[in-house]
Formats: structure tokens, sequence, C-alpha cells
């Protein structure tokens, strides 16, 4: 009768570590492409010389577009219409 009922408890642990998984990677899932999207938007800003005042790539503008993502590189884009360069 242990054996059930550790069986019955093991599985519900299971399903409640799928569901807490799954909610926690589909905002993960989400935040990766956010972050993705920010590096291309960055590359494709300076490859094309969209915006001169951005200048070169460097890594901190990288690491702000990462974390930022699409609203990083429009952070990056407003400081360098103001003149700071990071």
């Amino acid at each position: 009768m242990a054996d059930i009922v550790a069986t019955v408890v093991l599985i519900i642990l299971a399903i409640i570590a799928c569901i807490v998984l799954f909610f926690i990677l589909k905002n993960g899932f989400k935040l990766l492409i956010n972050a993705a999207a920010g590096v291309v938007i960055l590359l494709i800003l300076t490859f094309f010389n969209i915006f001169p005042q951005i200048g070169d790539i460097t890594v901190a503008k990288v690491i702000v577009c990462a974390v930022g993502g699409v609203i990083g590189v429009i952070l990056i884009v407003i400081l360098s219409f103001f003149g700071i360069t990071i």
C-alpha cells in the first residue's frame, strides 16, 4: 500500500514540476526572442548606417541590447541623439 501512495505522490509532484517549468520556460523563451531581436536590430542599424550617431558596436551596447531587447535598442538610439555614447 505504501508503494502505491509513494507512486501517486511522485506522479503529482512530477506534474507540478512540469507545470512550473512550462510557465518558466514560456516566459524565458519570450525573453530570449526579445534579446535576440534587440541584438539583430542593433546589427542592422550599424551595418546599414541608419543612425550614424550610434557609432560602432561595443560590448556595452550588445549587453544593453541583450538585456533590454528592443527597448534597449531604442534607449541606445535616444541616448546617441543626445550625444551620450556607451
